[in-house]
């Protein structure tokens, strides 16, 4: 296989504490899983399990048999560890108990 036959693409992967980007070059018919796989990302010590993670390019979620092009930033996503809605929601709460704790003390100022 020639250079001509290669891309260049990364891949990247973020966990709590820090951002991995790799940068590789694979074949032109490369699946983001083959990508995945020749960067050897899954093998550093982060703990990618990734019969668990979803995949993309781009921040748009993609099936592991997505043909990649020259370019593409690959990107394995750790799953969620809590429920987005439900995080707002108790977000909202405290700000609304902290309102009204706010508003009681000025009436007891009073």
């Amino acid at each position: 296989m020639g250079e001509a036959d290669m891309i260049a693409v990364q891949v990247c992967y973020c966990d709590q504490r820090e951002v991995t980007l790799l940068n590789i070059c694979v074949s032109e018919k490369s699946t983001l899983l083959d990508a995945i796989k020749e960067s050897r990302i899954c093998e550093l010590p982060k703990g990618i399990n990734l019969d668990k993670c979803k995949t993309g390019i781009f921040g748009k979620l993609k099936t592991e048999n997505t043909i990649l092009r020259a370019g593409d930033r690959v990107e394995i996503y750790r799953p969620l560890v809590a429920d987005p809605m439900e995080a707002r929601r108790r977000r909202a709460k405290n700000i609304q108990h902290k309102l009204l704790a706010i508003s009681n003390r000025s009436l007891d100022v009073r």
